[in-house]
């Protein structure tokens, strides 16, 4: 278990972006939403330790946005990459209800909640 004391100026977050178009339930939502802060998770640990440990320092906070389209989610993936943020991208297995290789959301950190909210800032909650 991690247990970092972080009292930088700046908190860090992750963002997921859900995407509403595809009317997933509640707990499906969930399930893709923790495929992809595992996936940031696990590629911050290793690429960029230092904005993982200050994430896990500032327990972990997760947002999750609404976006329209699959198109709209590889828009902001093809922001955040651009900026050097990490990003998951989710795709269903398609076991339940939705179709198999559906992109269902994408996360983008962990990193500064500045550096995200210039990105993601106007997005509604999911």
């Amino acid at each position: 278990m991690f247990r970092i004391s972080f009292s930088g100026d700046e908190e860090y977050k992750l963002v997921i972006l859900m995407r509403k178009d595809l009317k997933m339930g509640a707990g499906k939502c969930a399930a893709q939403a923790c495929h992809a802060a595992l996936g940031c998770a696990l590629a911050s640990m290793k690429k960029r330790p230092d904005d993982f440990k200050k994430w896990m320092g500032c327990a972990q906070p997760k947002v999750v946005l609404r976006v329209d389209s699959e198109q709209e989610l590889y828009d902001f993936k093809a922001v955040a990459e651009a900026q050097g943020l990490t990003c998951s991208l989710v795709a269903d297995a398609g076991r339940t209800q939705i179709a198999p290789g559906s992109v269902t959301c994408l996360g983008i950190g962990p990193d500064k909640v500045s550096v995200l909210d210039k990105i993601t800032g106007e997005l509604r909650m999911y």
